[in-house]
């Protein structure tokens, strides 16, 4: 009889099989993390400057809010929507879950900076969809309005980033304004006009006094899209019954889950979206009668939460303003901190923002 069976089996494993191991349990760690942890992200564009740059990296927390479990299983590893280098889709969609959410130890809060998948990518599944990141203005149940560019949370004038930017017209006795002072300033959106001594830049308020104390500046005077005036269509789509510009918007009321709401026509292009895309039903109109999957029903119930994303770059964001609200379950994560800063125009030696690195990331705490 062989009394040796239950000794350990010795033989070793190949270096091959070593670095495959070591590799397999890599990706499978990382891709936890990733997925139930924390994801690094990069600003790609100025619509939160300068309260985020272009060139930042940040860490998003997918635990604050609850981490979304995966909806599309089948995707490359580390790649979003597409594959790196060949293209293509990095996913299949053979295999797709509904939404579900781990419990979070917050809910999103007025004015946290949120990363999002963006709403109008029909073509992709929520999951897949464009990454982006925004400030979080209005939760469901809010009422916002916009007046004059200052944003009303429920009647109350909403927390205002300290270092959002909005756009004005700075007036010269006819000079240029020195280009040293302009880099020394951080002040790189805009340029001179068709106007002899006018110029249009994208300014914070700290911008705005350095520029007032110019000897050659006249006036600076801030741009604001007039009420009644209605350049371009925004969000619902609908210019009779919301004649909305970016700076004077709504009011209007956040969607919130489990509540009411009466469907006129009137209001059908706000809703029209949450009813059929987010939330999957069939919606007809007939004269003023609604059907639902069908039936005809004079209110629908919200199953989901709402949620309005506006860029601290406010005349150079696109945002809820242009496509709506954001469903919560395409919410990602909380922006939580700054972990490298990297300026693309900078010197050899100012490449890296080192005053940025492990920046925190606040809303109206």
């Amino acid at each position: 009889m062989n009394w040796k069976f239950w000794k350990k089996n010795t033989t070793r494993k190949s270096k091959t099989r070593e670095w495959v191991d070591a590799l397999l349990f890599a990706v499978i760690a990382a891709t936890l993390i990733r997925t139930f942890g924390i994801e690094a992200y990069t600003i790609p564009t100025p619509s939160m400057e300068k309260s985020l740059l272009v060139g930042d990296f940040l860490f998003v927390s997918k635990m604050h809010y609850g981490a979304r479990i995966p909806m599309t299983l089948l995707s490359f590893p580390f790649a979003h929507n597409t594959m790196p280098l060949f293209g293509g889709k990095s996913y299949l969609e053979w295999i797709e879950l509904g939404y579900h959410r781990l419990p979070g130890f917050s809910h999103i809060k007025n004015n946290d900076v949120v990363v999002f998948n963006y709403p109008m990518e029909d073509f992709r599944p929520v999951d897949k969809r464009e990454n982006y990141i925004k400030r979080c203005i209005a939760i469901p149940g809010d009422t916002l309005q916009i007046f004059n560019t200052e944003v009303f949370i429920n009647g109350k004038k909403n927390w205002k980033a300290p270092y959002r930017q909005e756009d004005y017209f700075v007036f010269t006795d006819g000079s240029a304004i020195n280009e040293k002072t302009l880099k020394e300033l951080h002040i790189d959106e805009g340029g001179a006009t068709n106007t002899p001594g006018q110029y249009n830049y994208h300014l914070t308020d700290e911008g705005v006094e350095a520029l007032k104390k110019l000897p050659n500046v006249k006036k600076v005077e801030q741009l604001i899209v007039q009420e009644g005036f209605n350049p371009e269509t925004l969000f619902p789509g609908d210019p009779k019954n919301y004649p909305f510009n970016i700076d004077n918007y709504g009011p209007i009321v956040l969607p919130k889950k489990g509540v009411t709401v009466t469907l006129t026509p009137e209001n059908i292009a706000l809703l029209n979206r949450v009813i059929t895309v987010y939330e999957g039903h069939k919606l007809e109109m007939r004269g003023d009668k609604f059907l639902i999957d069908g039936k005809e029903s004079s209110t629908y119930t919200f199953a989901m939460n709402y949620y309005w994303m506006m860029g601290d770059n406010r005349h150079n964001s696109a945002d809820s303003r242009f496509w709506g609200f954001v469903p919560e379950d395409h919410i990602v994560g909380k922006a939580w901190f700054i972990w490298m800063s990297w300026d693309a125009g900078g010197s050899f030696f100012s490449k890296i923002r080192w005053g940025r690195i492990f920046n925190g990331i606040h809303g109206d705490e």
